[in-house]
Order: C-alpha cells, then structure tokens, then sequence
C-alpha cells in the first residue's frame, strides 16, 4: 500500500494510549509520515477518516479477554463513505499497569480507566484492592491517567508503562491483567485499496430475515466454498429490536474469483450487506 499522500492519521488517544502504540506500528511497517490526530472516542476516529478523504485511522476490534470491542463496529456500520475499511491489523500485547500520583498503594480508594481494561484487571481490584472500590469509565487509558492531575491521591489508573512515563506517575503494580497474555487486534482504516498478500483475511457485515433457517442459509456458503470463518459475532442492527448484523472474517483476498464468487452468493441471502476490507493478517 502507497500511504505517500495521507495527511493525517486519527488514533484513541490521548498521547500514550495503547492505540497510539499500534498507531507507531502501522506508521513504521507503512512509512506512513502523516500528522497524529488524537481523538478522545473510537466514534470520533472514524467520523473523522470518513469526513476527511485520504486520511487514515487505528482503533482496537478485538481483545483476547473481553472479546468484540463493540463501539468500534458499530461506529464504522454508521459511515457515509462505504468505502472506509479495514486496511491492516497488528496484534499488541497489553500490560496492564496500577499507576497514582502517590506511591502508597493502600491509600487507593478509587481506579479510574476504560471499560475493557476494567475489565481486564477484574480479579486484580477484586483480590487485591480493598473492597467497596469506586470504579470509574474513562474514554481511554491515557485519558485516565491524565485525568489524575484533578483528581487527590486517594485516585489510581489503569495504563501502561508507557503512560506513566508520559504523565509522570507513578507504578504501584506492574502487569496486573488477569490473563498474562492479554492481547488486543488493532486495525487500520480508510478509504483506499489493499494488494494480495497470499495471506490475507477478509471482513464483511451482513444480515438476514428474521427467520428459521436465514442465518444457517449464509453460513452454507462458505462451507460448500471450503472458505474458513476465523471470526462471527452478532451485534444489534439498531433499527429493530430482534434484528442483528452479523460480522464474519474468512481467509482470502477480494481479488480472488473464488472468494468474490462466496462474497456475491452471499449478498443474494442476506437483506444487507457490506464489504469491510480484505487485508494482510
């Protein structure tokens, strides 16, 4: 992929956030010299590459532990553009660390980070802190630990080693994520196309009458097409209570006949669906 002329590139910041990590991961493999654009949402990262042409965007999809990160899916189902898509991903591991303005861990009376890495700590605060602990949602881990500096030192975040460095705190506990081998799938997006690889995945959306049979009726497609679903998740269509979109990734490139055989069989049992990228795993 040639990103020559890509201005600028939106991230889940602030500065020190995992997904500007995985921002400097696409921006070293791509040579992709574009302005860093920090976004306080997911939702804010993609509205801003779909009403910017040519720039680009990261976020996180998926993590080993909490599974679909929702918002992001559900903000990208919501473009104007349709061609905004995945256009690369890269697997981060996640060391979560316990971080404070103070250095006495037992005066923490309250942790502050986002949902998935709240998640992610859920045996740590409940074995290790002390019980009736207020936990607080944050838009991000990096806007959680710079969040500190409003608030007294009774607070702590949850962020990386990263983060401390950047906002001058301090680690009470390194690596406190419940599974030691924490993952999260970020992605690169925009509006532009991907070459075949040889090893490639493919992602698209679809949904189906609300009846016996639908789903299964798609899902024969890939099987009798030897294709390989890697992932399916369903998530509420927002339209209709009762209606969901379903999110498939499957081996193989667009360019493909045989897989833009599978994907055109598969518009024509579904009621909507929409191309989400093909791109190297």
């Amino acid at each position: 992929m040639n990103f020559d002329d890509v201005q600028n590139i939106a991230y889940l910041g602030p500065a020190a956030s995992f997904t500007e990590m995985a921002k400097d991961v696409f921006c070293d493999k791509y040579s992709i010299k574009a302005n860093p654009v920090p976004m306080l949402t997911i939702k804010q990262v993609v509205e801003y590459v779909d009403q910017n042409p040519g720039s680009l965007g990261v976020m996180p999809v998926e993590n080993s532990i909490e599974g679909t990160v929702c918002e992001s899916f559900d903000s990208l189902m919501r473009t104007k553009n349709p061609n905004v898509r995945f256009l690369a991903e890269t697997i981060m591991p996640i060391n979560h660390c316990l971080l404070a303005r103070t250095t006495e861990i037992y005066s923490i009376a309250n942790i502050i980070s986002h949902p998935q890495a709240l998640a992610q700590c859920r045996e740590f605060i409940h074995n290790e802190m002390p019980l009736n602990m207020n936990i607080i949602e944050a838009a991000s881990t990096a806007e959680a630990a710079r969040s500190l500096q409003n608030y007294n030192l009774t607070y702590a975040a949850i962020g990386s080693q990263k983060t401390a460095d950047v906002y001058m705190l301090n680690v009470l506990k390194e690596n406190i994520n419940d599974d030691k081998s924490n993952r999260t799938r970020f992605v690169l997006i925009g509006d532009y196309e991907t070459a075949a690889t040889g090893r490639d995945k493919t992602s698209l959306a679809f949904a189906v009458d609300n009846k016996p049979g639908a789903l299964l009726r798609v899902l024969e497609v890939f099987m009798k097409n030897s294709i390989n679903l890697s992932y399916i998740v369903s998530r509420p269509s927002k339209q209709k209570f009762g209606e969901y979109v379903f999110f498939v990734a499957f081996d193989g490139h667009i360019s493909s006949p045989h897989l833009l055989h599978t994907i055109e069989e598969v518009r024509s049992r579904s009621t909507f669906m929409r191309f989400f990228g093909s791109f190297e795993r």
